[in-house]
């Protein structure tokens, strides 16, 4: 990436997909950007993203080289992360995310630090930690109010049949 990206001023999508990018940069005045799809490259971090962290709402970052989380906290506006099949394996990594307080839909699987976790621990610990999240790896998250209600009204279905 480099500072070519800055005559884009007006872009609010922008895919650089698949392109051997290491790390983010030059994109400092895309002041509109609202998605960002920089998967399948070599990106090891977050940093770079700051400047744009007020007003990007989605971000595509799978099938990179992203270990560590730090630099995620300025994205206030993110409702969107995928970032699948990446290199996180450490537990407190992984709760930095708590910093993306609009954070609903979020792709983590393939990544070492659940590889191991049955589906159902990893989704409960997943969301403590992203409490507002409504769909998690493609599949939408259920409360357990939710999952109350859905039975209350099955019963009562069945009471009248």
């Amino acid at each position: 990436m480099d500072n070519s990206l800055s005559v884009l001023e007006k872009v609010e999508k922008l895919s650089l997909s698949t392109n051997q990018i290491d790390r983010i940069t030059g994109i400092n005045s895309l002041k509109n950007l609202k998605i960002l799809s920089l998967g399948r490259n070599n990106i090891k971090t977050f940093s770079g993203l700051e400047a744009i962290g007020e007003h990007l709402q989605e971000l595509w970052i799978s099938y990179n080289q992203i270990e560590k989380i730090r630099g995620i906290s300025g994205l206030k506006a993110l409702r969107v992360l995928y970032m699948a099949h990446n290199l996180v394996k450490d537990w407190v990594e992984f709760n930095k995310l708590a910093d993306l307080p609009k954070l609903e839909e979020f792709l983590f699987r393939g990544n070492p630090l659940i590889e191991n976790l049955e589906e159902e621990v990893w989704r409960e610990k997943c969301i403590k930690v992203l409490p507002n999240l409504k769909i998690l790896d493609a599949v939408p998250v259920v409360t357990k109010i939710e999952e109350e209600e859905d039975e209350e009204e099955l019963m009562k279905k069945f009471m009248q049949e």
